[in-house]
């Protein structure tokens, strides 16, 4: 039987009937990351769990999807994939500078790479479906949509519709990837499709600036494309720390990926050569493959939530509280159909505390503060805390910023001309280190550690005093003395 919680002082199911009064203590949509944790957690404690997820395809739509979700099987994981098979070109290149003898000519095989992701997210599928049936999790196969604040409905793939009742209703849909309105947009592609090609494309023109647009640029240029990078701002990864985002630019331009900024796509048109994509300053860039990596929306469309009264906003994301609880009170969301922070791990954090607040009587909300992230870029781009444009907007008094650029001694001996990049933010007064990054090889492997440190308050005397490994990129962050310029915040420190 499901434990009674209180939130805000009120219960945490709607009603007070008991849990045998319906045909499950909760009921997913979604088998996602975010999904498959609530579930598997809830379980755990003792509930009776049922979750719905569409049939599994590497390539997304309203009809198809798969356990696992984005992350696992058109996301991350065959996204990371992709990085590491293209990372080796650039390898191969600096290996024969330390005396390894290579042929001329270095053949890459495209089919060869995508079988061995579609094998592995094939077995990711697998295992995540055996992690809900050890639970004791119920799966079924087919679209869901709540019909009530405790029903469900599931039309399986032969369009037979089945209802479940259930005291509380978790929605973990995720998102889907958004396409600009301009003519000729369906000769373009997601990042879905992109992740299973038939075959290389030669030439490509990515529209956007974010983390898909970065990422696949530096994949395709990895496996040797021509690729145009097209985006609307003077610098791509809107958001993040803007000397770093030079820094990534500077980057994706030195590895041979040929920047658009200010920039966008006004129409694409199919032509005997290929398709010709046509920018706002007349520009015509000839590609075989057009990305839309132009971001994503919250996917509850097809979900029947605002007949059932639950609140959306006005980009379609799932309105919750603190807990991730609707104005429904049986009724929750976790993960990027909140479009809160759009993160895997940060999905998973969400399931957990849901689990908790719910079945754990463990009244349990997720923390947001010092969330590491990374752009899986070549080389790769990570952060955690604060940039120093949010550092200097939110401080009460001066920001210190500590920088260190160097060349990665790898590089020394290779030749390559790719500086890593590394920086502290940190609180004047207070001596506590606001913010880090580094985009440099390695970045996302150190910044774990570093995140560590910011969970726990470190001060920037405690990196001091901490002994660096060496020879290491990552001991520069624990090297860094000398102040590169100290910042005087927006708003003055004031006394309490």
């Amino acid at each position: 039987m499901a434990r009674k919680m209180l939130i805000d002082g009120e219960p945490a199911a709607a009603l007070e009937e008991e849990a045998t009064d319906f045909d499950f203590d909760l009921f997913v949509i979604g088998a996602g990351s975010g999904g498959v944790r609530a579930s598997r957690f809830s379980a755990n404690f003792g509930a009776k769990v049922g979750i719905c997820e569409l049939p599994y395809h590497p390539i997304s739509s309203e009809t198809i999807g798969g356990v696992g979700g984005t992350c696992v099987i058109r996301g991350c994981v065959p996204k990371k994939i992709l990085v590491y098979g293209a990372s080796f070109g650039g390898d191969l290149e600096d290996a024969r500078n330390y005396g390894w003898e290579l042929s001329e000519k270095i053949d890459f095989n495209w089919k060869k790479l995508l079988q061995k992701k579609t094998d592995e997210i094939n077995r990711l599928n697998g295992i995540y479906k055996r992690l809900l049936s050890n639970a004791g999790v119920k799966l079924f196969e087919g679209e869901g949509k709540v019909v009530g604040p405790h029903e469900v409905e599931v039309t399986q793939v032969d369009g037979t519709k089945l209802s479940y009742s259930a005291k509380h209703i978790l929605i973990a849909t995720g998102g889907r990837a958004h396409l600009p309105d301009i003519p000729g947009k369906e000769l373009g592609i997601t990042s879905d499709e992109a992740l299973s090609l038939e075959e290389l494309p030669k030439r490509v023109v990515i529209l956007g600036g974010g983390y898909i647009a970065v990422e696949f640029a530096s994949i395709w240029q990895g496996m040797g494309s021509t690729v145009n990078l097209v985006f609307r701002k003077e610098l791509p990864l809107r958001g993040f720390d803007d000397e770093m985002r030079a820094v990534v630019a500077r980057n994706l331009e030195g590895r041979g990926i040929n920047l658009h900024p200010r920039t966008n796509l006004t129409q694409l048109i199919k032509t005997e050569d290929g398709i010709k994509a046509v920018t706002d300053h007349g520009e015509e860039l000839m590609a075989d493959v057009v990305l839309f990596a132009t971001g994503r929306v919250p996917n509850t469309k097809r979900l029947n939530l605002e007949a059932v009264g639950v609140e959306l906003d006005s980009n379609g994301a799932i309105k919750v509280n603190e807990y991730s609880r609707t104005n429904i009170p049986s009724i929750w969301a976790v993960g990027d159909v909140t479009d809160r922070m759009n993160l895997t791990p940060v999905a998973l954090m969400e399931g957990t505390c849901f689990a908790k607040t719910v079945f754990g009587a463990q009244e349990s909300k997720p923390d947001y503060s010092n969330i590491p992230y990374a752009v899986f870029s070549i080389p790769p781009l990570s952060v955690v805390g604060l940039s120093e444009e949010q550092a200097i907007e939110q401080a009460n008094g001066d920001v210190l910023v500590f920088t260190s650029t160097f060349n990665p001694m790898k590089n020394t001996i290779s030749g390559r001309q790719e500086k890593t990049v590394m920086k502290l933010v940190v609180d004047a007064e207070t001596d506590k280190v606001l913010g880090a990054s580094m985009c440099g090889p390695d970045a996302p492997e150190i910044m774990q550690g570093i995140a560590v440190a910011l969970k726990c308050g470190a001060t920037k005397a405690q990196f001091d005093s901490t002994v660096g490994i060496h020879p290491s990129s990552a001991e520069e962050f624990v090297t860094m003395r000398s102040v590169t310029r100290t910042v005087a915040a927006a708003k003055p420190r004031t006394s309490l």
